[in-house]
């Protein structure tokens, strides 16, 4: 045969072993058109085996394993490279010869055992070759998907190679992303299965493209699409709640190490820059957290908007519960009842007795509190005009952590 029709035959295959081409070109059939480049010299092994008894020599294997790495590499599964080494098998027993299939009994029983002794030989250091490559492989990904997020929540490097870099793992850099980040409750146990948890209930839900999930500084991270209403885009990701961070949440604590975890999610944003920008509120959100001490498992950035305004000003707000809040402290008791109450009376729209309610005592306790701080500090909590410095200075506090750490010094 020549030009395009020249058929390829088996490594190691002489003219007068015509017939292992066939045997070659049926397994890759067989395999769904597995490349028969990756049999190597296995079909002249098994002639050898049937004919001879021969067993394979290391070297020869070593050539298998090499194969089976290649076979990884290409991207081929483990499952059809498999499949082509046992077609293979199947196929030469078949077609062997008939000067061999014609020998006696024993003979027949020998060459059938010399062939299954290569077959497992060969096909248990194909897999082990192959599934050395693919730790590799997952191995030089992972570092690859470490660089990328940690460039991504970053934010200043160069957008074009970023955009190249990003393609393969699925990521559209115009969308809108949000970043959630999960932190456990201490040490990150064990980040493979923790990440390969979230990939798989992400994937699940919103596909493989536009998702990330990986660990930096302790915690986990994921990004992901997000609903762009605000910003007059449709998205298929998650809704303008805060599903991605309940997502997150409940399968985090079928974990069983980690528990308690927290998870803040960033507010979605356009771009490269809104990925980063997304990534910095989240931090920010887990940081307020702690500070105010909250038990809130699932923290939302755009809820705590309003402490990132207070924050901005630090000496500002520290001069402010300076002036307003210090002089509780007269009180007997201390400051911390009466800041409770007041934080109470305005979570409960300055209703006395829902505050009593959730503070488990007396509406007349309440009151009593109320005129205790208007003493105090000269503000009344029922008047509106004073009532937003007083609120702007209990958040201030809870910020601060007032009274139980002192209050900063001026700079």
């Amino acid at each position: 045969m020549t030009g395009s029709t020249r058929r390829r035959r088996p490594a190691g295959a002489g003219p007068a072993d015509a017939w292992l081409v066939e045997v070659a070109e049926g397994a890759s059939r067989d395999a769904g058109g597995v490349p028969v480049e990756l049999l190597g010299d296995y079909l002249p092994l098994l002639a050898d085996a049937a004919t001879h008894g021969r067993r394979a020599k290391r070297r020869e294997l070593d050539a298998v394993g090499v194969l089976g790495r290649r076979a990884a590499e290409q991207g081929i599964s483990a499952g059809r490279v498999v499949q082509l080494y046992l077609s293979a098998a199947r196929r030469l027993w078949q077609d062997l010869p008939m000067v061999v299939r014609s020998r006696d009994r024993e003979a027949v029983r020998a060459a059938a055992t010399a062939v299954l002794q290569v077959v497992d030989d060969a096909v248990a250091t194909l897999a082990e070759g192959y599934a050395v490559a693919r730790r590799d492989l997952v191995r030089r990904e992972e570092s690859l998907r470490r660089e990328l997020i940690d460039d991504l929540l970053r934010g200043d490097s160069d957008l074009g190679a970023l955009v190249e870099r990003a393609e393969p793992f699925g990521l559209d850099l115009a969308r809108v992303h949000q970043v959630a980040l999960a932190a456990p409750s201490r040490r990150l146990p064990d980040a493979d299965a923790a990440i390969s948890a979230l990939e798989a209930v992400m994937f699940d839900r919103l596909g493989d493209r536009d998702v990330l999930v990986a660990t930096k500084d302790g915690l986990l991270v994921v990004l992901a699409p997000a609903d762009a209403a605000a910003a007059g885009r449709e998205s298929p990701g998650l809704d303008a709640s805060n599903e991605l961070g309940r997502l997150m949440h409940r399968e985090l604590s079928r974990l069983r190490r980690g528990r308690p975890w927290r998870v803040a999610v960033g507010r979605a944003h356009p771009g490269l820059y809104g990925i980063a920008r997304s990534y910095e509120e989240a931090r920010e959100a887990l940081t307020m957290a702690g500070r105010l001490h909250t038990d809130t498992p699932v923290i939302n950035a755009h809820d705590l908007l309003i402490y990132r305004v207070l924050l901005r000003d630090q000496p500002a707000i520290v001069d402010l519960v300076h002036a307003v809040l210090t002089p509780l402290m007269r009180a007997r008791g201390g400051a911390e009842p009466l800041l409770d109450t007041l934080a109470a009376y305005f979570a409960t729209g300055a209703v006395a007795t829902e505050s009593a309610k959730r503070l488990h005592v007396s509406v007349r306790t309440v009151t009593y509190r109320l005129a205790r701080v208007k003493t105090l500090t000269g503000y009344d909590p029922a008047d509106p005009e004073h009532r937003f410095t007083l609120q702007a200075a209990v958040l201030g506090a809870k910020i601060l952590n007032w009274p139980q750490e002192p209050l900063p010094l001026p700079a």
